[in-house]
């Protein structure tokens, strides 16, 4: 099993996260993590520690939010032309696929942010079978999704990368 702090407690970037595993699997999976990784700072070890001994009314409230949040970006994203994204049932990102807009990811990526001001990230970014898509995250407002797909939506209709 693994976990985090990220979604359940909006603590994005904190990088923290924990395992469960079989014993006969634990000192791979330490190893492993070991030179991947090392300690998470003091700091959000301790917040993370506030997050699982508080309140935990706020962990509802953030889920509906992601929810909605989920079917507002696939809304969007699915009215733009030449995307295509399924509802996705983890995570707060969508990951639609771009291949009909006939531009390559990272090249789309990188338009995006330069001419657009979207950040987004390439789906060869996670491998060579992400060609043909972008990842999104919806860890933002409402506003702000609904703003970046509108931008992105105008420019693909009014101009094409080269």
């Amino acid at each position: 099993m693994l976990d985090g702090w990220s979604k359940t407690y909006a603590m994005t970037g904190w990088r923290m996260g924990y395992a469960v595993w079989p014993k006969a699997l634990a000192e791979h999976a330490t190893r492993l993590a070991i030179n991947c990784h090392s300690c998470v700072n003091a700091a959000a070890q301790w917040a993370g520690i506030a997050a699982l001994q508080g309140p935990k009314d706020d962990v509802a409230k953030m889920m509906k939010a992601f929810d909605e949040r989920r079917g507002i970006i696939v809304r969007e994203l699915n009215d733009i032309p030449g995307f295509s994204c399924i509802d996705p049932s983890g995570a707060f990102y969508a990951f639609p696929n771009i291949g009909k807009t006939g531009i390559p990811a990272k090249k789309l990526e990188l338009a995006l942010l330069e001419e657009v001001g979207v950040a987004v990230i390439a789906g060869t970014s996670f491998g060579a079978f992400g060609e043909g898509y972008l990842r999104f995250s919806y860890a933002n407002s409402v506003d702000n999704i609904l703003a970046a797909c509108e931008r992105i939506r105008t420019w693909l209709t009014q101009k094409k990368v080269a």
